[in-house]
């Protein structure tokens, strides 16, 4: 057997924790799998006394995770701090520039400093691993840099953070409004207590911006991902969308069109019977349109510590193996620019929801404003002051909930409406717009 792989553990917060366990747990049969053990020699964290369920009496501390780039015992350095910027980013550019391999999970900053990361990998000839960065047990970096690597890929559409799609199936199965739901969340310790990044869509923005480059070969650009997020969807609309024949999910999704490259993060309505609105709870999946493999869905759970503690071990394994590949499968000399497709170029059908003003004449005005629009409407469906058994009834000034379903129109058209639609004097509050994607599915 050959010589053990040295570690550095940065951070020891549920994902260290997990790591450390399972490497105490099964380090006799990963040796085996590996054909060497993988040894922790030191770890650091903020606090050096708490209790994390496991022994580290046989690690050196250290109260500077800095540290671990520059020990000559250590191999690699598992950075499990966090954050895009600061310590976690100073710490992975060090170790890198020292000649050790990194693993981490940190999406963040892979989604930020990507490409300079993977400069600083490739020239030193080490490992850039962050399988656990993209939708936690899934292995769909794995998957894209080596299972599909063959394929030329059209489209990714993916369920990408677990406490959206937990708050949207909670108020499917409940009833319940988002804000309600949320708090439910947090205290089952499945949202932040600032929940933003999450619920505003731009956690499963840093996942897919990472997704897109292993895709399609493109430099890592994260400005141009168009990210929105949940906190506008209500019981009414989870209602209204069962009605239709679909369901609300936060879609991650990258396209490669003939103007450019696609990247968006919002709600959209999902077809009822479709691998993704199956998707529920705090799980994750990502369906990857291949030109060999067709269509490929993998679906697994996207967080916790179990499934992403697993996902840092495997990249353990591979550099304990000797596999060391190119970050993002090309070399970064070879990622391309791809120019942007922008949103307004964006096509398809839309669900329309918005309360209209209880009085004679309201709802020919409405019409009247979309047809001027150029917004041709498919169905339209109006409920009275109280609604139905499930709910879809106006509130108590008398403004009543009206739902419309558009035929495919661009992005520009329907935000033109939008505006139109917000200054109109029939409507109150602000209408709510999101996309139906039907076609790519099914």
């Amino acid at each position: 057997m050959s010589e053990a792989l040295k570690i550095g553990v940065a951070g020891l917060g549920t994902v260290g924790a997990g790591v450390l366990k399972i490497l105490s747990a099964q380090g006799d049969r990963l040796a085996a799998v590996c054909g060497r053990p993988i040894d922790v020699v030191a770890v650091s964290a903020r606090d050096r006394n708490k209790d994390r369920g496991v022994d580290l009496a046989s690690m050196r501390w250290e109260d500077d995770p800095m540290a671990l780039a520059t020990a000559d015992d250590i191999d690699l350095v598992v950075e499990l701090i966090g954050g895009s910027e600061g310590i976690a980013k100073e710490l992975t550019e060090a170790a890198l520039k020292s000649g050790k391999h990194v693993v981490t999970a940190n999406k963040a900053m892979v989604a930020h400093h990507g490409v300079a990361l993977a400069k600083l990998a490739e020239a030193s000839g080490v490992a850039l691993n962050y399988e656990a960065a993209v939708a936690g047990g899934i292995p769909i970096v794995k998957a894209m840099r080596e299972g599909l690597a063959a394929n030329d890929v059209a489209s990714i559409h993916a369920i990408l953070n677990g406490t959206c799609n937990y708050i949207l199936t909670e108020m499917e199965e409940t009833g319940r409004d988002f804000a309600d739901v949320l708090k439910d969340a947090q205290e089952l310790g499945y949202a932040e207590a600032d929940p933003s990044f999450d619920v505003g869509g731009i956690d499963a923005a840093h996942k897919l911006a990472i997704l897109a480059t292993l895709a399609f070969g493109t430099e890592l650009d994260f400005d141009t991902v168009h990210i929105e997020g949940i906190e506008a969807i209500s019981a009414t609309d989870i209602h209204f969308a069962a009605e239709f024949g679909y369901k609300i999910r936060l879609l991650a999704i990258a396209e490669k069109l003939d103007q450019g490259l696609v990247q968006r993060v919002h709600p959209a309505l999902v077809p009822v019977g479709t691998p993704l609105a199956a998707v529920s709870g705090v799980y994750n999946a990502v369906a990857v349109d291949g030109d060999r493999v067709g269509h490929t869905v993998l679906e697994g759970r996207g967080a916790g510590e179990g499934p992403t503690a697993s996902a840092v071990l495997s990249d353990l394994i591979d550099v304990a193996r000797g596999l060391v590949l190119s970050p993002f499968m090309l070399p970064v000399a070879r990622l391309k620019a791809k120019a942007p497709s922008a949103m307004a170029q964006h096509k398809s059908a839309y669900y329309l929801r918005l309360r209209a003003v209880d009085r004679a004449g309201s709802m020919a005005a409405i019409t009247k404003a979309l047809a001027e629009a150029s917004v041709s409407i498919e169905r339209i469906v109006q409920r009275g002051p109280k609604g139905d058994k499930k709910g879809g009834g106006g509130d108590a000034s008398g403004r009543l909930p009206v739902v419309f379903v558009t035929h495919e129109c661009d992005e520009a058209t329907m935000v033109r409406a939008m505006e139109l639609l917000k200054a109109h004097e029939d409507v109150a509050g602000e209408p709510l717009m999101i996309r139906i994607e039907d076609g790519e599915l099914r």
